[in-house]
């Protein structure tokens, strides 16, 4: 789905966001909610300009409307792969991007991240994934690391790789097994403006990410090595 017609959908009351290249920003309308939206389309890669322009959309969210919830529908093929981005540091980029987000939730912002197309590698992990809480489409796409990069990095063969994915799916691209690990809390089919605005009406929380990825078995021992942690540090 485009980005365009995914925000008729979500706003059919109206909204008001721009694009300007691949991002956009704005605010829709959902119910009594006014709903800032920060995005980007084309399966965007996320270098340096881009990071800093996302960064810089929540923080004036932050200061010019304070409470207001912020979706964020980032469609990225991930970060850039430039030798110019790394050596201007877009690790450093990333990770702003990352603490303005936490910044937002720290001021009473609640986030909201929708996974619409594409979702990949540090691109997400700096962005939606960062949200409260991160639906899907059923369609998107959705990935960190393809099995052949994850064996040149870790030095597992890849043929190894390939057996685990197939009962795994930590190891397993695809919506359904991010869906599965609790990194995904929902799949949004049918009325999408009708689950923006439950998505809204829901109290915060604390992460419930681990519990889903234990309920779902995805993740089977996330949540009790976490808990373990806390209760010897203690």
């Amino acid at each position: 789905m485009d980005a365009r017609s995914l925000l008729d959908q979500l706003f059919p009351a109206g909204h008001t966001v721009a694009f300007d290249g691949i991002f956009f920003a704005g605010t829709g309308t959902s119910g009594s909610h006014a709903v800032a939206v920060i995005g980007t389309i084309d399966a965007a890669p996320i270098g340096i300009e881009l990071a800093f322009r996302m960064a810089g959309a929540v923080l004036d969210v932050v200061r010019h409307h304070p409470g207001r919830p912020i979706l964020l529908l980032v469609d990225t093929q991930g970060q850039r792969l430039s030798h110019r981005d790394e050596l201007l540091g877009i690790n450093g980029y990333m990770a702003h991007l990352a603490k303005c987000l936490e910044v937002a939730r720290r001021a009473g912002h609640k986030i909201i991240g929708l996974v619409y197309s594409q979702a990949v590698s540090g691109g997400f992990l700096a962005s939606s994934l960062l949200a409260d809480t991160c639906y899907a489409l059923p369609e998107a796409e959705v990935r960190v690391m393809n099995l052949p990069a994850m064996s040149r990095i870790t030095k597992i063969p890849l043929e190894r790789l390939e057996s685990l994915s197939k009962t795994s799916p930590v190891f397993a691209p695809g919506v359904e097994n991010y869906l599965r690990m609790g990194a995904i809390a929902a799949l949004w089919q049918g009325d999408l403006s009708a689950y923006l605005a439950e998505a809204l009406a829901a109290p915060a929380g604390e992460d419930t990410r681990r519990i889903l990825g234990e309920t779902r078995q995805g993740r089977g021992l996330a949540r009790r090595v976490a808990e373990r942690v806390r209760h010897d540090a203690a």
